[in-house]
C-alpha cells in the first residue's frame, strides 16, 4: 500500500471563505488570489471552490494560462505585471489585466503593438516599499500612462504593510487618498487583513490568505473569530509505537527526554513532506481527533507524538497534522505555524510534491 500521508483540499470551505469575503465587503468585487499555485492548494483543485469570485489574481503567465484552460472567461490580474516586453503579447492574447509598478513597464507598453487597449492597475508605493510609484510621482505617472493608446482603463491600487497589526493602515490610506484625489478609475486596496479588520472595501478587494482558512492577524484573532474554515488538511497515520521509561530520549540529538513512563507514536510525516523541521516539541497535533503534542525533533520522514491523551491509539490510528480531523475535531494551521515560528502561508506553500493531494467536498 502507499505511504499513509495525504493532503485534502476542501472545496466547500474555499467557497465558504470566499462568501465571508463578500459579506465583509458587500459593495466590492472580489479577487480570489491564487498565486503560489493557490497557496499550495493547486489552482485546478481550488478553482471549483473559488469560481464564484469576480476575478482571479496571480503572478505569472503560466498560472494565467491554467485559469483560462479551466474555462474562466472573467478578469485575470497579474499582480506583478509584465516581466518583459513579450509578456504583453500574451496579455493581449489571453485578455489579462496587469499591474504597472515601474517605469520600465510603461516603456514596454509604449512599444507594444496591440489592437485592444490594456486594462492596467497602477500601483502606488504608499509605505510598503516593495513595488509601486511613490505618492509624489503617482499623478504624473498616471498622466503618462493615460496618454498611451495602448492603455484603456486604469485602476488605482496600493498594498498595506500593517493591516494585520497595531500600526494599522491610516497612514497609507491617507497617502493614497491624497495622491489620487480627483483621479478617475476604480480602486483596489484591501488585502485579507484590511477586509476583515478595517472594513476597507473600495471597488475591488483581494481575498488572499482568508480564502484558505488562515487568520491574517493570528494570534490576536483565530479562524473561529472570523468564521473561516480550514481548506487544507494534512493527515497521516501512526506506523509504530514505543514505550518509554523515565530518562529515555526521542529522536536526533536526544532533545526530548521523558520525565516519566510514557507511550509515543511514530507518524509517517516529516520535513520532506513539508512539515516544519523547526517545529519544537509541543507542537499541537491530533491523534484520532484528540489533541496532543509532538516530542523530539522532526525527521525527514517521521515525527513522534505523545500518546498519553489517547491510550487506545495504535498502528493505523489517524493523525491530523493540521486541518479537519475525525469526529469534528479541528487543528488550525495557524497554531502549528506559530509553534514552528512561522505563518500558515508558509506551511501551505511548502507542501511537498511527494504528498498525494485530492480535492473533497
Amino acid at each position: 500500500m502507499p505511504r499513509p500521508i495525504e493532503a485534502l483540499i476542501h472545496t466547500a470551505a474555499l467557497e465558504h471563505n470566499l462568501t465571508r469575503a463578500r459579506a465583509a465587503a458587500p459593495d466590492a468585487k472580489v479577487w480570489a488570489v491564487v498565486k503560489a499555485n493557490a497557496y499550495g492548494h493547486g489552482i485546478e483543485r481550488a478553482y471549483e471552490g473559488l469560481r464564484g469570485a469576480d476575478g482571479f489574481a496571480l503572478l505569472d503567465i503560466a498560472e494565467a494560462e491554467r485559469i483560462r484552460a479551466l474555462g474562466w472567461r472573467g478578469p485575470v490580474l497579474l499582480l506583478e505585471g509584465a516581466f518583459e516586453l513579450r509578456d504583453l503579447e500574451l496579455c493581449s492574447r489571453l485578455d489579462l489585466w496587469h499591474v504597472v509598478h515601474c517605469s520600465q513597464q510603461i516603456d514596454w507598453l509604449a512599444a507594444h503593438k496591440t489592437h485592444a487597449p490594456h486594462r492596467v492597475f497602477l500601483k502606488m508605493n504608499s509605505g510598503m516599499n516593495r513595488l509601486g510609484f511613490t505618492p509624489t510621482t503617482y499623478r504624473s505617472t498616471w498622466t503618462r500612462l493615460n496618454a498611451l493608446p495602448q492603455v484603456g482603463e486604469i485602476t488605482l491600487m496600493t498594498h498595506f504593510s500593517d493591516a494585520d497589526g497595531p500600526r494599522g493602515i491610516a497612514q497609507q490610506v491617507g497617502a493614497f487618498e491624497a495622491a489620487t484625489r480627483d483621479l478617475p478609475g476604480e480602486r483596489s486596496l484591501a488585502n485579507s487583513a484590511a477586509i476583515l479588520r478595517h472594513g476597507l472595501h473600495a471597488d475591488w478587494v483581494r481575498s488572499g490568505i482568508m480564502s484558505y482558512g488562515s487568520a491574517p492577524d493570528f494570534p490576536e484573532h483565530d479562524i473561529a473569530h472570523w468564521d473561516l474554515k480550514p481548506t487544507m488538511t494534512l493527515r497521516s497515520k501512526l506506523i509504530a509505537t514505543q514505550q518509554l521509561t523515565a530518562g529515555d530520549c526521542v529522536g536526533y540529538g536526544s532533545s526530548f527526554v521523558a520525565e516519566s513512563a510514557m507511550r509515543i507514536g511514530i507518524v509517517a510525516c516529516g520535513y520532506a513532506d513539508g512539515y516544519p523541521r523547526h517545529g519544537a516539541s509541543g507542537t499541537p497535533v491530533l491523534v484520532n481527533g484528540v489533541r496532543t503534542r509532538t516530542v523530539g525533533r522532526v525527521s525527514m520522514d517521521m515525527i513522534a507524538v505523545d500518546l498519553s491523551p489517547t491510550p487506545e491509539a495504535g498502528i493505523g490510528s489517524e493523525v491530523t497534522l493540521w486541518g479537519e480531523g475525525p469526529n469534528g475535531a479541528r487543528l488550525a494551521i495557524d497554531e502549528v505555524a506559530r509553534a514552528a515560528g512561522t505563518i500558515g502561508y508558509e506551511l501551505m506553500c511548502a507542501l511537498a510534491m511527494r504528498v498525494p493531494v485530492r480535492a473533497v467536498e
